[in-house]
């Protein structure tokens, strides 16, 4: 699956298979997600699969792709600059992630648009769940400010039962 960006001039690097990001007005139709939270008029939707194709469950190895939408529902454009994330496996180990952006962009979004990707996401237990935060900025006034990106679980056929 391939996306285009709606702004001339720009290229963007192949997507690989798991990273495939996309805008889309919110005329397009926006995905029904799993989890959804809202935070100063920015609507985070949160998806995720368990890769049965990508996961080796006698060695312990499960992987996840999570799909989320982040879209703009407020009057002035906001600018995704940096992510965190913590993920917890099932032991209660978590792990912490900081980065720019999301797959590469840091994308702006105007009012009523949307930008969609699909990472993912190895542990070494059959369940855990995600939490995190976007680091947003507003780039008319340089206003900065958090949206968060509600937790999801991550759950597979390999455990004992839903527990997320």
């Amino acid at each position: 699956m391939s996306s285009e960006d709606p702004k001339p001039g720009r290229t963007k690097r192949p997507a690989s298979p798991v990273i495939q990001p996309q805008r889309q007005s919110r005329s397009a139709g926006n995905a029904r997600a799993d989890y959804s939270r809202t935070t100063r008029d920015v609507r985070v939707s949160v998806r995720s699969f368990f890769l049965a194709d990508q996961s080796q469950p006698d060695e312990n190895h499960f992987v996840w792709a999570y799909r989320v939408q982040i879209e703009n529902q407020g009057a002035e454009p906001v600018q995704l600059l940096r992510r965190t994330w913590q993920i917890t496996d099932a032991r209660g180990r978590t792990q912490h992630v900081h980065g720019a952006g999301v797959v590469g962009e840091q994308p702006v979004l105007e009012p009523g648009e949307s930008f969609e990707y699909t990472s993912g996401t190895p542990l070494d237990t059959p369940s855990g769940f995600m939490v995190g935060a976007y680091h947003m900025v507003v780039p008319s006034s340089g206003e900065n400010f958090d949206v968060a990106i509600p937790a999801f679980s991550l759950d597979s056929p390999h455990q004992s039962g839903r527990v997320h």
